[in-house]
């Protein structure tokens, strides 16, 4: 959503709902598919704070929604479904400007083929979202990607990416290339084996992981303190091979080697939350110092 604290209301509404259906007889993949998100997700909203809101009226607003909402969802009980859903939303912006927008939606499947039509533009319109400047430090020398794969992938033929790297246009970072099916050969391998593990993540995209002071190596300490103020499972994955088997991964770490540049892996369910998680843990990595 738009403006200041759009995505904290939102995430808050989420968070309380989920916290009241958990305090009762659901589960949390129950939870998760009510929410319309994932188990992971759902496991580590409700081990977090409430995030505040510009406007203390504004707080009182979103808890009264999710109180009203989960009370009807407990009656209902966890095996109600959602089969519409209708958005009335109003933007006033400055300049005396207003956007409304009234929309339903349905949960009516897509063909095959549209369905992967549909994930390339997820793909191209997440790239969009990548802020430049914050990404910019941690890019890798051989180039960023980010990649995405279809619900049930068979293999790296349903994961897309983009070709080559991306690069700096007019102060933007954007790929070369448009994105195809069964372009990736490394990063897609890597997100299908976190898929073994963790089947909520669907999106993946690889950094540069940073330094020690004294640029001896990575720095893992930092690197597991931003995981864990977000509440990520970390991973230790030498040439991109998970090295455990944890039930979730969010971040998957390459400390590297002789002729094998360090990476860092950052998972999520889609492409856009991908690029969200990456700028939340960045800003989380800066607060540790870096």
């Amino acid at each position: 959503m738009l403006g200041d604290g759009g995505t904290d209301w939102m995430t808050r509404l989420q968070m309380l709902v989920a916290k009241k259906l958990l305090a009762t007889d659901w589960s949390q993949s129950e939870t998760a598919k009510i929410l319309g998100t994932t188990q992971s997700t759902i496991s580590r909203l409700v081990s977090r704070q409430l995030p505040s809101l510009p406007g203390s009226a504004d707080e009182a607003v979103i808890d009264g929604w999710a109180n009203e909402l989960a009370q009807a969802l407990i009656q209902l009980g966890p095996k109600t479904k959602v089969v519409r859903q209708r958005f009335v939303t109003e933007f006033q912006l400055s300049g005396n400007q207003i956007i409304r927008f009234d929309s339903t939606l349905t949960g009516t499947d897509l063909d095959k083929g549209q369905m992967r039509t549909a994930l390339l533009r997820r793909l191209d319109w997440a790239s969009s979202r990548i802020m430049a400047e914050t990404i910019q430090p941690y890019l890798p020398e051989v180039g960023m990607n980010i990649a995405a794969c279809t619900e049930n992938p068979d293999g790296k033929n349903d994961v897309c990416a983009f070709p080559g790297r991306f690069v700096f246009i007019d102060g933007k970072l954007k790929p070369i290339e448009a994105a195809s099916f069964g372009s990736s050969d490394h990063l897609a391998g890597v997100l299908l084996r976190a898929r073994e593990i963790d089947r909520d993540k669907g999106s993946i995209l690889n950094l540069r992981p940073p330094l020690t002071s004294k640029g001896e190596g990575v720095d893992t300490s930092s690197i597991r303190s931003a995981c864990s103020q977000l509440n990520w499972t970390f991973v230790e994955a030498p040439r991109g091979e998970i090295s455990s088997t944890p039930e979730f991964c969010d971040l998957l770490l390459d400390t590297g080697g002789y002729g094998w540049e360090p990476t860092m892996y950052l998972l999520a369910n889609n492409p856009l939350e991908l690029v969200d998680n990456t700028h939340k843990f960045i800003s989380a990595l800066k607060a540790v110092g870096l």
